[in-house]
């Protein structure tokens, strides 16, 4: 099983090596203002490792803004975290000391709690559902909780359906995961849905997970086959069950500090964002899905795939987080909870 791991992790870098080159772009000509001006910075932050679907849209992002501002706005990425976890980004893009905030749903739950909700477990039973909602009637309720919080909504993107890794026992029913400590995104409803299965969550931003998975820190994590292979997660762990039992979209915000001081032709031009980069961002991510599957498989990762009266199962303790998770939140939260689920 070492030699199998070894094998894929140099198959998986040599992917993420070819991604990256694929990826890469030039930055277009004209970033400087068409009045010799100094071009505008706009800082991106998000914790996505380089070498993914999620840079591929934020460079395409880029050439966007920076062509259609006619070289008014300068983009500069910062990828894998480097200027920090999700909740310090969150922070800092609602001060204005970085201007835009790519990642979680639930990072934002931190200032703005409705957003807490949409990552609440066993909301959707498919991606299509969700882009139906999200697109449709949550997307104004999300916009205006995030103007209440000091953000602006710039797009949607991906993460996918979180699932269930594990190192020494594979999760086959509720119980299953009782006394596990867990690696939890450092957000209320991820630590309230472990609670609800009896795990012990245990907050840790993405830059440590991998060690405390290896020093038997925590027994697992939930998260994406993609991310968990992004950041090498799924090298410290033995078992994966497909719980999909949350939906993590990815967001883009403003500082709305930031977006409120800007001419209102570039306002117009970054809230008015093209639907084909929300698109093209969830089917890139996606597609590589079922690869990466097989792909640990392969591994000796064993994958385990929930039947339906066994999702059942699961649904049955998850869902009262999200009434809870719409509660804290208020009439906010309350009402886009409605909203995602269609009531």
């Amino acid at each position: 099983m070492t030699t199998q791991r070894t094998r894929l992790a140099l198959s998986l870098t040599a992917v993420s090596a070819l991604l990256c080159a694929f990826f890469a772009s030039t930055v277009p000509a004209g970033t400087r203002a068409q009045d010799g001006a100094e071009p505008i910075e706009l800082k991106i932050a998000t914790v996505a490792p380089e070498g993914t679907p999620w840079e591929k849209q934020l460079r395409t992002l880029k050439r966007h803004i920076e062509t259609e501002s006619a070289g008014r706005i300068k983009v500069r990425l910062f990828m894998g975290g480097s200027l920090g976890g999700e909740k310090a980004l969150v922070r800092r893009t609602a001060s204005g000391s970085i201007q835009c905030f790519a990642g979680s749903t639930a990072a934002l739950g931190s200032i703005v709690e409705a957003m807490n909700v949409i990552e609440a477990p066993y909301l959707f039973d498919s991606a299509e559902e969700a882009d139906r909602v999200l697109d449709g009637p949550a997307r104004p309720l999300v916009e205006t909780a995030l103007r209440g919080g000091g953000f602006r909504f710039a797009l949607w993107a991906e993460n996918g359906f979180r699932s269930w890794f594990t190192r020494s026992r594979p999760i086959s029913r509720p119980s299953d995961l009782s006394g596990l400590r867990m690696r939890s995104q450092e957000a209320a409803v991820h630590l309230a849905t472990y609670r609800a299965f009896g795990a012990t969550p245990v907050p840790i931003d993405v830059t440590n997970v991998l060690t405390s998975l290896q020093t038997d820190v925590v027994d697992g994590f939930d998260n994406t086959p993609l991310f968990a292979f992004a950041t090498s997660w799924y090298q410290a762990v033995s078992h994966l069950t497909l719980s999909e039992h949350s939906y993590q979209p990815g967001i883009m915000v403003y500082s709305a500090s930031w977006l409120d001081g800007l001419p209102a032709d570039l306002q117009t031009m970054l809230t008015s964002l093209p639907a084909s980069l929300t698109a093209e961002g969830r089917s890139s991510v996606r597609r590589m899905d079922p690869v990466l599957i097989s792909n640990l498989e392969r591994a000796g990762i064993t994958v385990r795939r929930l039947s339906a009266s066994e999702r059942a199962a699961f649904a049955a303790v998850g869902r009262p987080v999200q009434d809870a998770a719409a509660a804290e939140a208020g009439a906010a939260g309350r009402s886009l909870l409605s909203a995602l689920r269609g009531d």
